[in-house]
């Protein structure tokens, strides 16, 4: 699984994408699971969705940098978390790539595409009409890639489900450039905060990641 992307973003966070290419049983060896885990594993269909779940744990455990067993657990909101070590992660997977952010003190979100034009079927299913209003016509795809990543990441950094992506997070105007900065907000009941996400192109991918303020 050689790593095609990482970063340091700052002391005690990084991130980082792996391409998965190993079979899964080459994954499963470099993982110490305990029986609830590998339950969870053999129910899994063997397809994507099983090369995702290894995947993502291997990658977890490097950036983790350690050997001991690592206990990430799911909220009953689907959001990851470890009960073994002080830090707050994010996890995400698309086709061939898997990727994971990791902090220290801080709520984080990460979301992974592989682009293609089916984005503009359901564009107006997760962007206002002020929203859809700015994208640029000549880097379209990639624009409305950054604005699902946004989202996405920011649903994940909220962590309680129940978030709309129309009206619950509002996306400020920004031109695309292959990576920057995109500021954002989510209003949702009595929670409203701004964040500032980070995307960039990564070939045909594109990855957006999120750091609470």
């Amino acid at each position: 699984m050689p790593v095609i992307y990482h970063k340091k973003i700052r002391k005690d966070t990084e991130l980082a994408v792996w391409r998965i290419d190993e079979a899964p049983e080459d994954l499963y060896r470099q993982l110490q699971l305990n029986e609830a885990e590998q339950a969870h594993y053999q129910s899994l269909n063997h397809n994507k969705r099983n090369m995702h779940w290894l995947g993502s744990r291997v990658l977890l455990r490097t950036l983790l940098n350690t050997s001991l067993y690592i206990d990430c657990q799911l909220d009953e909101n689907n959001k990851p978390y470890l009960t073994n070590f002080p830090y707050e992660i994010s996890i995400t997977h698309s086709n061939d790539l898997a990727a994971v952010i990791i902090c220290k003190g801080q709520q984080v979100g990460i979301d992974i595409e592989k682009m293609s034009e089916k984005v503009e079927r359901i564009a107006t299913r997760f962007l206002s009409a002020d929203e859809l209003a700015m994208i640029q016509p000549q880097r379209r795809i990639e624009q409305l890639y950054v604005c699902w990543g946004v989202k996405e990441s920011l649903f994940k950094l909220y962590g309680k489900g129940n978030l709309p992506f129309i009206g619950g997070i509002q996306i400020h105007d920004f031109s695309y450039q292959e990576e920057g900065v995109v500021s954002a907000e989510i209003n949702k009941d009595d929670y409203r905060q701004q964040f500032e996400v980070s995307y960039e192109l990564i070939g045909e991918y594109m990855l957006t990641w999120v750091i609470a303020p």
